[in-house]
């Protein structure tokens, strides 16, 4: 019953961001220092509108069903990578944050997460460290499919800061959507930085 919850609660969410979206949101124009957060910057050379909550963001260019980047500030221990709840004892193997977890495991939550989300054949890709300004995180690559059928490509990052996980992913069609954009992508993720 708690799971079926929970997948109804992150499918819920989800909606609700593609509708936010699909109504457009604040433009942020292409240019260097865009502000995520009070601590979080990105460099971005594409236009996107962007919808605004306390510790999430999504950004979208055609609508979040066609391509979505999602910026997380500030998991706390025991939460869900996604935000989504807190661990409790009747369920302890939810995709909580833990201070101190290893890459192939911060991968892992957020694997499972799109899990809990409704996406099947959920797989990640090309674990590597990657660098967040001068803050050291981790990088992969994912591939899933939504209930329609349609397989989306995208990238993730992850870095653990001051006992916080800061997690951003972005994902797309893998048909033109994840080919046009995933080199504009990259590079954004390259600029990524903290600010404070």
């Amino acid at each position: 019953m708690k799971k079926l919850f929970t997948r109804v609660f992150i499918a819920s969410l989800f909606l609700l961001l593609v509708s936010c979206a699909s109504q457009g949101g604040r433009l942020v124009t292409a240019s260097e220092g865009i502000k995520i957060f009070d601590d979080m910057a990105v460099d971005s050379s594409l236009d996107w509108a962007r919808m605004k909550y306390p510790r999430a963001q999504l950004w979208t260019i055609d609508g979040s069903p066609l391509n979505q980047f999602i910026f997380i500030s500030k998991v706390k221990p025991n939460e869900h990578v996604f935000l989504s709840g807190r661990e409790r004892k009747r369920r302890p193997d939810g995709p909580w944050f833990k201070p101190g977890m290893r890459p192939d495991e911060v991968q892992n939550i957020m694997l499972d997460g799109w899990r809990e989300g409704g996406f099947a054949q959920v797989s990640g890709s090309n674990l590597r460290p990657a660098k967040f300004g001068n803050i050291d995180g981790l990088r992969f690559d994912v591939v899933m499919t939504n209930q329609d059928g349609l397989i989306y490509k995208g990238t993730a990052g992850a870095v653990e800061r001051n006992g916080r996980l800061n997690v951003m992913y972005w994902i797309a069609p893998q048909e033109h959507y994840y080919g046009r954009d995933v080199s504009a992508i990259n590079k954004m993720f390259d600029s990524f930085r903290f600010t404070k």
